[in-house]
Formats: structure tokens, sequence, C-alpha cells
């Protein structure tokens, strides 16, 4: 059976000194797909943003967009699931986004985790509270999303990174695209 899980998402520890790497696999594409849209089958539509794609997400997220390359699977009962990274505090955080049809936030789920500490932001609490948003200035940590104390440049950047890729799902993936 041929993987759905890109290249990227490979653990970093192949590449780190045994004695700096801490990476926790939570969760592979698979799983965050049954756990965000249960039932559905997905199809694979990766896609590569256009230089205006890139400016376009990045003015309506004002987040930057770190690779050109979109994960995106369309889910067969509607909605997308886009994998995706953001730097925690020195390490990459690899998660993954649900998104409706309507543009709305469905799930988010924690893939892997490479810092030493911050990662109660796996906590399905603290993820929960994303169910619904979409995208609008009150998307941010200490407006719409609360912090997690010890974990504060982790929750900041997850809440950057799906407001960035709600940006993308509107420009590349959504009805208006």
């Amino acid at each position: 059976m041929r993987s759905n899980r890109p290249a990227w998402l490979l653990p970093l520890a192949v590449v780190a000194p045994a004695s700096e790497a801490h990476a926790t696999v939570y969760l592979s594409i698979e799983q965050a797909q049954a756990a965000i849209f249960p039932g559905a089958t997905f199809s694979p539509r990766p896609k590569v943003l256009t230089p205006a794609q890139v400016k376009e997400i990045q003015k309506r997220s004002g987040q930057r967009v770190l690779s050109p390359r979109l994960l995106a699977w369309r889910a067969s009962t509607g909605g997308w699931l886009i994998a995706d990274r953001v730097i925690g505090k020195h390490e990459f955080i690899t998660f993954a986004v649900g998104i409706d049809d309507s543009g709305a936030v469905k799930g988010v789920e924690v893939l892997e985790y490479r810092e030493s500490y911050g990662g109660e932001i796996r906590g399905a609490a603290w993820r929960r509270q994303f169910a619904g948003k979409r995208l609008n200035p009150q998307l941010k940590l200490g407006a719409g999303i609360r912090n997690i104390s010890g974990a504060t440049l982790s929750s900041k950047h997850i809440t950057d990174g799906v407001r960035r890729l709600l940006a993308t799902h509107a420009v590349v993936l959504g009805p208006a695209a």
C-alpha cells in the first residue's frame, strides 16, 4: 500500500545528531485524516503555489509562506486536510488542519513535535478551540485563541499556521479559488 506521506514529514532526527534530536511522532497523515474526517476517503491534491498565490496568502494571513509546495487531500465527505509545518521555538512542528467547504476549521492535529518542551499544544482542549474558526483578525493568540504557559511560541506559531492555512484554502482550494 502506497503511503500518502510526503518525504519532508520524515523525522528530522535522521539528519540531526542523536544528542540534540527530540522528536515525538503522534500521528500519521492517515490517522489525522481519520480523526478529523471520520469515515471519509481522501484524494491527494498536492499543488505548487504560484508567486501570485503566495503573495495573496501572505497578505490575507499576515504570515510568511515557508514553501510553495501545498500538501492537500480532498475528503470524500467534503472539505480538505492540509499538512504543513511551523517553527516552534527552535524546531519544526508538523501539523494538519481540516477545513470544511465553507472555510471553517474542522480540526487541528499535531503530527510531529520536536521541541524538548511545550508539547502541551497537543492537548485536545487546546486544539478544540480552533473548531469552527474562520480567517479573521480574532484568530490570534491572546484574542480568539488562549495561550499555554510554557508553550507560548508553539501556541503562537500553530495559531499563525492555522491562519495561514485558512488563507491558503481561500486562495487556492475554496469555492472562490
